[in-house]
């Protein structure tokens, strides 16, 4: 089975997704589940984790209503309170749906750099296991020492780090600094890693399966073929790439894998980390 583990759903409006900007025109409508079902239909996909685009307890609750409804979605990746110290409650509360697999915060837009080391942001984290569950990291490369240092304050933590930290990529020059960092955090076996978005991530004014490929090879040799991940971003892929045309770019990259290691890609490993529903 085909695990896409990571897309979003919006009913838009301006006052709610106010980070999609006047070069983000394509974004701007609703995108649903009966949106997405054609997509993975063409593109051979069999199931999706939805992750949160707003930081509410409602898109955390209208996601796991969605996972109730949808065939297609396996899993949920939401939003809570966690630097609040009555996350508590929301996270007993929230969990009565088994749909509810993982939370992330947004810590790429945080103005202070030093957020994800916070007392009080660390204090929610060292709860997610009482509840089973993963903490999605959405950070940019120049994160990942900080990164480093808050994965090893929470050893015991299941991480899944999205779209490969987002480096800066340049077909012209390459990120040494994110290949060493990302490397680095790799060692650390609690945390999994999602190739995804990493189109939107290029810079060139176009972009190209070889573009990309020395991120996949890093990526790759860090995470190994049991901890790296297939993920889409859709919509916000469509910045830079089809929902096909991403499907078909990584099957070029991953072709060198064996079988086994192609089945762990596509599906086994988000399956394993997520605990995913059947």
């Amino acid at each position: 089975m085909r695990v896409d583990s990571h897309h979003h759903f919006w009913d838009y409006s301006a006052e709610e997704y106010g980070w999609i900007n006047d070069q983000m025109a394509v974004l701007r409508r609703d995108f649903g589940p009966g949106d997405l079902q054609s997509e993975i239909d063409n593109a051979g996909v069999d199931a999706v984790v939805s992750v949160q685009a707003r930081q509410t307890i409602a898109e955390t609750e209208w996601l796991i209503g969605i996972a109730e409804q949808a065939e297609i979605v396996h899993g949920v990746v939401g939003w809570v309170p966690l630097a609040d110290k009555h996350v508590a409650g929301e996270l007993e509360r929230l969990t009565h749906s088994s749909y509810l697999k993982s939370v992330r915060h947004v810590v790429q837009d945080e103005p202070d750099d030093d957020f994800i080391l916070g007392a009080d942001f660390g204090r929610g984290i060292s709860l997610l296991q009482r509840y089973n569950l993963v903490y999605d990291i959405l950070i940019f490369a120049k994160h990942l020492p900080n990164t480093i240092e808050f994965v090893d304050r929470h050893p015991q933590q299941p991480f899944v780090l999205d779209h490969i930290a987002k480096p800066t990529i340049r077909s012209a020059q390459f990120d040494d600094q994110w290949a060493d960092n990302i490397r680095l955090l790799a060692q650390r076996q609690n945390v999994s890693c999602k190739f995804s978005g990493v189109a939107t991530e290029v810079r060139d004014e176009e972009w190209s399966v070889e573009t990309i490929r020395p991120y996949w090879d890093v990526a790759l040799e860090a995470f190994g073929s049991r901890r790296l991940m297939y993920g889409s971003d859709w919509p916000v892929c469509l910045l830079r790439t089809g929902y096909s045309q991403w499907v078909q770019s990584v099957e070029s990259l991953a072709s060198e894998l064996s079988d086994e290691e192609q089945i762990d890609f596509w599906g086994e490993n988000a399956q394993r980390a997520y605990r995913l529903i059947d």
